[in-house]
């Protein structure tokens, strides 16, 4: 057991590290795994859908993972990043109602903004628009899900969605109907 001068500087250091904890922002790194639900509401024509969209992120993909599926797209294209994408480990899904994609891309970033949370699934999990439109090359399902410093998370999604290269990272390229916004999911008391 400690004793005196010593004892009070350990004892401070544990209560300066409890307030640090206390006191960390709800954006930190790494708070894995995460389930969110959220409203999407979607229109084509004269029809508007309104669903709920679950997402759950086990975690984040290996960094050598996200650099090999990254330069597959940057040096062999869209197609290239696709083959490299579906061999990868699931790391999450997306589910609206029967539906689910499997998230094989998971990257978090910070900004000045807060928290950037990019998940790529290995398949589309809805088309809107025209059924005449052409569904061929939209292979996959794109979330960019954004975490505010006051702790609140918004988005947008494309249900069928190519993505391109941009500065050393992802981003969505073309996509088959207009981008669905996220709001966070309320349940009625």
């Amino acid at each position: 057991m400690l004793a005196g001068p010593c004892r009070t500087v350990v004892m401070s250091a544990i209560i300066v590290a409890m307030l640090l904890r206390l006191a960390a922002s709800p954006i930190a790194a790494g708070q894995y795994p995460l389930t969110l639900a959220f409203d999407a509401q979607a229109s084509s024509g004269t029809t508007t859908v309104t669903t709920t969209v679950n997402i759950y992120v086990n975690r984040l993909m290996e960094e050598n993972r996200r650099i090999r599926v990254t330069d597959a797209l940057k040096h062999g294209g869209f197609g290239n990043f696709v083959l490299a994408l579906r061999p990868l480990p699931p790391v999450g899904a997306i589910t609206i109602e029967q539906r689910k994609a499997e998230i094989r891309y998971a990257r978090e970033q910070e900004d000045e903004k807060g928290r950037r949370l990019l998940l790529i699934a290995d398949s589309p999990i809805f088309f809107l628009g025209s059924p005449e439109k052409s569904r061929t090359g939209y292979e996959l399902t794109v979330v960019e899900l954004r975490l505010d410093t006051q702790g609140h998370w918004t988005g947008q999604m494309a249900g069928a969605a190519r993505v391109k290269p941009a500065n050393g990272e992802i981003v969505l390229d073309n996509f088959a109907e207009a981008l669905v916004p996220l709001s966070p999911h309320v349940t009625a008391p």
